[in-house]
């Protein structure tokens, strides 16, 4: 497979964003993404809901929560979607690399096989992951 040039990309992304379909998905998505949040912080009085959506480069966008227990121990829960697989997972994260990789490890170590452990922790931003839904329905 041929790799485009980054100026041939730029005029493919333009195409595409001309036709109208991808923004709309991807604000559809974002919205989305926005209500899940709110309903977290509406539903959930006890989980601290960060008050940031990172909506990433098109390859993940996510929200963390906070729940006490684990905020003690620096981690959090990310509610993810995962653009390229097209599905939405649940991940344990830490608050930096260096927690991320002390909980993994320990999670390794443990043999831990309830939910995936990533086969590593370089450049991957998870302990331990769970797909919640596979190609999602979001019809309304």
């Amino acid at each position: 497979m041929k790799m485009q040039s980054f100026n041939e990309a730029m005029i493919e992304y333009k195409r595409q964003i001309e036709k109208g379909v991808i923004k709309e998905a991807y604000v559809g998505l974002m919205e989305h993404f926005g209500h899940l949040r709110v309903y977290f912080q509406s539903n959930h009085p006890k989980y601290s809901v960060s008050s940031n959506i990172y909506y990433g480069f098109m390859d993940m966008t996510y929200f963390a929560l906070f729940p006490e227990h684990l905020k003690n121990r620096k981690l959090k829960i990310a509610k993810v979607f995962l653009h390229h697989k097209f599905r939405f997972e649940v991940w344990l994260a830490g608050f930096n690399k260096n927690v991320q990789n002390k909980y993994w490890q320990l999670s390794r170590n443990n043999n831990w096989k309830k939910y995936h452990l990533p086969s590593t922790t370089k450049g991957i931003d998870s302990i331990m992951e769970n797909i919640l839904v596979d190609n999602p329905n979001l019809a309304i």
